[in-house]
């Protein structure tokens, strides 16, 4: 994966049977368009392909990306979502969330 040129988007080398995408910093919902240009909007959630049936027939995702990857993928259009390289793995797909001020340490009174 690489930048296109004069963008920040990533070119994805597309499989033969689904359309592949990179999120963006913080996407948690599809951003493609159909054929009138509106927005899909369907919740990306991880997609565990090993264990789908008609996945297992193509087989497609597994070639390319072997049989462990981080996958997304669309809950209405089927859209496939690799994670973006600059976001660091292992993050709530929610966010980082607050810094809990109830495991700070706060310095005594002088006096």
């Amino acid at each position: 994966m690489k930048p296109a040129q004069g963008s920040s988007d990533y070119e994805v080398p597309q499989l033969p049977n689904h359309k592949v995408k990179v999120k963006k910093p913080g996407q948690r919902s599809c951003n493609e368009k159909n054929a009138k240009g509106k927005l899909c909007g369907g919740h990306l959630k991880r997609w565990y392909y090993m264990a789908d049936v008609l996945e297992q027939a193509c087989g497609d995702v597994e070639k390319a990306y072997g049989p462990d990857a981080e996958v997304y993928r669309c809950e209405h259009c089927k859209t496939l979502y690799l994670p973006n390289p600059e976001e660091a793995h292992g993050l709530n797909v929610a966010g980082r969330g607050q810094i809990s001020v109830f495991g700070l340490t706060i310095p005594g009174k002088n006096g």
